[in-house]
């Protein structure tokens, strides 16, 4: 990192203080500062801001463009926030998630940018109704999947960006991330590889319990109100109905909440997921309607609570909900 640039960034940082938007999530900097030559990593959500403070450690300062507990998709920015995202040495994000972070990435020409979707493969959850074969994989390593009921239209990545709920392809992210990190900031790229490999042997360990935990149960089909959960039916063999799409606060249609009843009388469904971050309305109509138990199943996209939280908690709580939700023993 250059000597001038050092200089732009920190009379930059000192005139966005009063962002509230940008809120610093890592080493208790406020938002917009760099705190003893720290590389300045901007991170568009809490998956994306998560790696770069695992991999970075100590020598990178991150600030989320999501505050905890809000809704990425709805991210909005103002042209000043906008343009403070060219004074980041890194900028971590996933296309097709969030539109107003992909325009303002694109608006300002960041020297050094990790795009999510560039390092593994995304599949098309489209909104094909229950009963339709392919949700399974005939290799738990590969990463050719199809999957169900997701009402999602993402034209610019060409498909389902939720893929950091699959360990593997988190996993994938994690390497790409690293190997960006190293390449703003070469000094430190040895530390930073070695961050990353002990990540990516975390996520296979979780990987390995999901495997495992899931392996022996009594059901595969789980019923959310949020359709994010794909690659991790993918990739565990499961089958994942979603009351809605994209927006887990949407109203079903009757047409849909029909198919739903059908659907959980045919296959025993015993629960009906919503997100931590949403309203239960819609699940527990429907619970109450068919005498079901409803759960949490989390996104993953925003914790309301980081400091008593991370990934690795949070996924574990999924796999306890959906053990118990698919009589696995």
């Amino acid at each position: 990192m250059n000597t001038r640039r050092r200089l732009i960034r920190t009379g930059a940082a000192a005139a966005a203080l009063g962002l509230g938007t940008l809120s610093a999530t890592a080493c208790g900097n406020d938002a917009g500062t760099s705190d003893g030559g720290k590389v300045d990593v901007v991170a568009a959500f809490y998956p994306m801001e998560y790696l770069a403070e695992q991999i970075g450690g100590e020598h990178v300062s991150v600030r989320n463009l999501t505050k905890p507990g809000a809704e990425p998709h709805d991210l909005e920015l103002s042209p000043r926030e906008t343009g403070q995202l060219s004074e980041a040495d890194l900028v971590v994000y996933l296309k097709g998630l969030q539109p107003a972070v992909d325009e303002a990435v694109e608006q300002s020409e960041v020297a050094h940018t990790a795009e999510a979707t560039s390092f593994t493969t995304l599949e098309e959850h489209g909104s094909d109704v229950h009963g339709e074969e392919g949700h399974a994989e005939d290799d738990h390593g590969e990463d050719d999947h199809e999957g169900h009921d997701h009402d999602h239209d993402h034209a610019d990545t060409g498909g389902d960006p939720h893929v950091w709920l699959d360990p593997v392809r988190y996993a994938q992210i994690a390497k790409g991330v690293g190997k960006k990190l190293g390449e703003a900031d070469p000094d430190h790229k040895s530390t930073y590889d070695r961050k990353t490999k002990a990540l990516v042997k975390r996520l296979d360990a979780l990987d390995s319990r999901f495997e495992e935990g899931l392996k022996k149960r009594t059901g595969d089909t789980f019923v959310t109100t949020h359709a994010a959960f794909g690659y991790l039916a993918d990739r565990y063999e499961l089958h994942e109905e979603a009351v809605s799409g994209i927006d887990p606060e949407s109203e079903p249609s009757a047409s849909r909440m029909k198919e739903l009843h059908a659907v959980a009388k045919e296959d025993d469904v015993s629960t009906v997921f919503f997100e931590d971050n949403a309203s239960d309305k819609t699940a527990r109509t429907l619970a109450n309607d068919l005498d079901l138990e409803t759960g949490v199943l989390s996104p993953l996209e925003s914790l309301k609570n980081p400091k008593k939280q991370d990934y690795f908690s949070v996924m574990e709580q999924n796999l306890s909900a959906l053990r118990t939700a698919l009589g696995a023993r």
